[in-house]
């Protein structure tokens, strides 16, 4: 899928309706119906059916028109991913896989192993980075998760790439057969110490291990726990969003009349709305500032090394 310009059947694309609503759509001709029936396939949106059909051979971008509106269709990128894909288990945002991908010191051909797979949001971005020579294994203990991971996976090109499956890390480990193989390790569970043995032994000398903790006590215990197994360079991290506000404000220049002066001028019937003295003059420009209150706590991202060949 990855290189294509135009789109084909039972490619998956999102459906871009507004700034606010995405949706995946899995580009085929028919669907089955509840008596096993086959019918052509029309999505419904707020501006109108979709006959899905005909987005075949379209490239993606391209504006579809429709009877009350047009709708886009986008490549699924690992962003747009993210925002449309169907929740299995609460995921992680933009935000928070860049400071990842980045701590984790990710690029293509990176051998790395993820315990928590749940959506797969961060799976597809880590697999776009690693691409085209490098491996992701990822685990869950939900085998459920796991057969739709391994779907999705396929049907956005990456299944060459990814080996998903059905385990419990903590008491069965990785495997024999990444045993120091392993670049890099990404733990979003809900005791991480407790598989911090099996991800030491897969790891190359020097590796990178995260994990995702919403909870400070939890930071507290994996830490400790890194300490004791040798790991240096500890780091934690909390990402917080805040928006800045642009606004149009008139700066006042500084009057050189004496107060007597200006106390004698008479004051305009209409008062300028910031505040300032209209007899001051001014300019309009434009001033930036952040905004008081933030985006809500996510979790905290603690990073460390592996060093195993310590003297």
């Amino acid at each position: 899928m990855h290189g294509q310009r135009c789109i084909e059947e039972n490619s998956v694309v999102i459906l871009y309706v507004d700034f606010k609503t995405l949706r995946v759509l899995r580009v085929t001709k028919t669907v089955d119906t509840k008596d096993g029936k086959k019918v052509p396939n029309i999505y419904q949106t707020i501006y109108g059916p979709l006959n899905v059909s005909e987005v075949i051979g379209k490239p993606y971008g391209a504006r579809i028109e429709l009877k009350k509106g047009f709708v886009y269709l986008m490549f699924p990128s690992p962003e747009l991913w993210t925002l449309a894909l169907p929740h299995r288990t609460q995921i992680l945002y933009s935000t928070d896989i860049s400071l990842i991908i980045a701590n984790l010191e990710l690029k293509p051909g990176k051998i790395v192993c993820e315990a928590g797979t749940g959506s797969g949001s961060l799976s597809c971005s880590i697999l776009r980075t690693i691409m085209p020579c490098g491996k992701l294994h990822t685990f869950d203990f939900h085998d459920q998760r796991v057969e739709c991971a391994v779907e999705e996976f396929t049907s956005l090109g990456y299944g060459e790439f990814v080996v998903a499956k059905h385990r419990d890390v903590c008491q069965d480990g990785f495997g024999v057969e990444l045993t120091g193989k392993v670049d890099a390790v990404f733990l979003d569970l809900p005791h991480p110490w407790l598989a911090l043995t099996a991800a030491t032994k897969v790891l190359k000398n020097c590796g990178r291990i995260a994990s995702f903790s919403p909870c400070v006590e939890q930071v507290q215990k994996m830490c400790v726990e890194l300490r004791s197994n040798g790991y240096e360079q500890l780091k934690t991290i909390e990402c917080l969003v805040r928006e800045s506000v642009v606004k149009t404000i008139t700066l006042t220049t500084p009057s050189l009349c004496t107060a007597k002066n200006r106390t004698e001028e008479p004051l305009p019937k209409r008062m300028k709305t910031d505040g300032s003295d209209p007899r001051d003059g001014g300019e309009a420009t434009f001033f930036s500032m952040p905004v008081t209150s933030c985006a809500g706590h996510t979790g905290f991202l603690t990073f460390a090394t592996c060093m195993k060949n310590r003297s």
